[in-house]
């Protein structure tokens, strides 16, 4: 439970996810500073009026100062020349610019200077709102502070260039109608900064992700594929079409690494079929002048014994190469039952040797299954011989066949909660039966139920152990 925290972290769709909100939350709190800088000098300015009414001096409010050097810069630039090449008046929108200075006359004035400092155009406020001197010294691109009846006003100076003349336009507004503008622009700048970091956020935050979801996806099909690799599907490989070109390389790796893993596994399955089928020909020659011997001693005996030994070894050691193979195959709707009682039958004489019974029960419907007929056969036959090995005497061997799943149990001694998991590993035998087979019959069984896309277990019967075949698994016959 604890590593999958740690996965998710390690993700790189993850990562990525997260590198962009917190891109998007550093933009946000530099927004959020901002406009706190712009409040705090509003609050700041408002101080500086109140003191500058208290003392006399006037103060500066770097936002004020900020919004009359723009309005004066777009005043310059609106400004509208006669035919003398004079200042006339300003384009578009003059209407309304008159409107705000004629009626606030008291708080607001612009004026336009001549390279000499002389006036040449004036709002309605007159001469009487400008300061009667220092306006030469005020002849330059900037903003600047004055009083006037005890208030104080804040004032900007933006240069235009005309012909070969340089004029100067002036715009000025009283402290307290700037921090009264303040007061309500701010606050609403205040929550559009709010609004857009939320849109931001939200909407920054969905297409983040869908659009790693929709990048990602190739990578997600591609571990999907090499998951359902295995034995059975070596010839597989991994489709490069739609992954991103900085994973194609990756893959394409991937790919060579099962091209080599596919021609190891086949020769070394190759090999095993050719050797098992080379020895059965001398065994078979050995078995023959054996038994054209006179002499019947124990030692002929002893010999046929081992031969039988390894011809069995042998015989099993082709069905592993073949249960190996799934081309090997021919898959078809075949009847359980009949073939599970053609395995009991051929086991019959065994099972009267060792005094055990044999049993199959079936469901009341007829249970066919999509597989092999005779790796079934065999599959079943190993089973029953498995069980009739380690069945005590006058007891009964039973084989449950249902739907979709069937057991094989018997009575005997069973196995130590350890070993079940080594039951179907290759060569492994149990302590006991050390002198007996190579430990390759329930292997075979795994490798036909791997192939049809079966599962195959073994568990505790108390007494005995049961085998379960089940349909379904990580596979499907192909």
């Amino acid at each position: 439970m604890r590593c999958v925290p740690m996965k998710r972290l390690n993700s790189l769709g993850v990562k990525i996810l997260l590198a962009y909100l917190a891109g998007t939350v550093v933009s946000i709190a530099l927004l959020v500073l901002a406009a706190s800088a712009m409040l705090q000098g509003n609050v700041l300015a408002r101080g500086d009026v109140l003191g500058s009414l208290l003392d006399g001096t006037p103060q500066r409010n770097p936002l004020a100062q900020m919004d009359l050097t723009d309005l004066a810069q777009d005043m310059a630039g609106r400004l509208r020349f006669g035919a003398d090449g004079r200042p006339a008046g300003f384009e578009a929108d003059e209407d309304e610019l008159e409107w705000v200075f004629d009626n606030l006359q008291h708080e607001a004035a612009y004026r336009v200077l001549d390279e000499d400092g002389a006036v040449v155009l004036l709002s309605r406020a007159g001469t009487a709102f400008w300061p009667a001197a220092g306006n030469a010294a005020r002849l330059k691109g900037g903003h600047f502070a004055f009083e006037r009846d005890g208030a104080s006003l804040y004032g900007a100076t933006a240069p235009i260039a005309h012909g070969s003349r340089t004029w100067y336009v002036q715009v000025a507004a009283s402290a307290r109608l700037m921090t009264l503008l303040h007061r309500v622009a701010l606050p609403l700048v205040g929550t559009g900064v709010v609004v857009f970091s939320l849109v931001l956020l939200i909407a920054f935050g969905l297409c983040a992700y869908f659009t790693l979801r929709y990048t990602l996806k190739p990578l997600r099909e591609v571990s999907e594929s090499a998951a359902a690799i295995s034995p059975r599907s070596m010839h597989a490989r991994l489709k490069t079409e739609a992954v991103p070109a900085e994973i194609a390389p990756l893959v394409d790796s991937f790919n060579r690494a099962l091209a080599r893993l596919e021609h190891g596994y086949r020769l070394q399955q190759e090999f095993l079929g050719t050797a098992a089928h080379e020895l059965k020909t001398p065994l078979a020659l050995i078995r023959a002048q054996i038994e054209l011997k006179e002499d019947d001693g124990p030692e002929r005996q002893a010999l046929l014994s081992d031969v039988e030994y390894m011809t069995r070894q042998v015989q099993q050691l082709l069905l592993l190469a073949e249960a190996s193979e799934t081309q090997n195959y021919h898959f078809a709707t075949v009847p359980v039952e009949s073939i599970a009682r053609e395995a009991a039958s051929y086991l019959q004489r065994m099972a009267d040797t060792a005094c055990v019974r044999l049993e199959i029960s079936a469901d009341a419907r007829e249970v066919k299954w999509n597989a092999d007929r005779g790796a079934l056969f065999t599959l079943l036959k190993n089973l029953l011989e498995n069980a009739i090995q380690h069945a005590p005497a006058s007891t009964t061997v039973s084989i449950a066949i249902q739907p979709d799943s069937l057991s094989v149990r018997d009575h005997g001694p069973g196995a130590d909660a350890a070993q079940l998991p080594l039951l179907f590993e290759r060569f492994w035998r149990a302590p006991h039966r050390r002198d007996l087979g190579a430990g390759l019959g329930l292997a075979i069984c795994r490798e036909i139920a791997m192939a049809h896309g079966w599962r195959l277990g073994a568990e505790r019967a108390e007494p005995g152990l049961r085998f379960l075949l089940q349909l379904g698994g990580d596979e499907a016959p192909r």
